[in-house]
């Protein structure tokens, strides 16, 4: 089994930044991909960012320029540094991992982002 602990997310105005935090721990050793999922009001969830063990890395279309995500292995975390915020950007974001490239097979609960206009 594998726990995600999300943080960093909360109350920002337009064109502000944030970085979430996910943390793993447990069988993290058979992990090979982490992603960043979010959640609108009244949305499906959908992928923000993933990265792979090796360290590649995919961003949706509609923060490319803006997210970025990356890992630091020595402290089995993952962030998501997102910069020039938007109201659009409001949501639940998941942190996940999966035991294969794609896919999810574990789901942290959820990091609260605002953004206010």
């Amino acid at each position: 089994q594998v726990q995600l602990v999300e943080s960093g997310g909360g109350l920002v105005q337009a064109g502000g930044s944030l970085r979430l935090s996910c943390v793993a721990s447990g069988s993290i050793f058979s992990i090979n991909s982490m992603g960043w999922y979010r959640q609108a009001p009244g949305k499906q969830r959908e992928l923000v960012a993933h990265i792979t063990k090796g360290g590649t890395t995919d961003v949706a279309d509609s923060v490319k320029g803006r997210f970025t995500i990356s890992r630091d292995n020595a402290k089995n975390t993952v962030y998501l540094q997102m910069h020039s915020l938007e109201p659009e950007d409001t949501a639940v974001y998941y942190c996940s991992a999966a035991h294969t490239v794609y896919g999810v097979d574990y789901w942290g609960k959820g990091t609260l982002v605002t953004v206010s206009s």
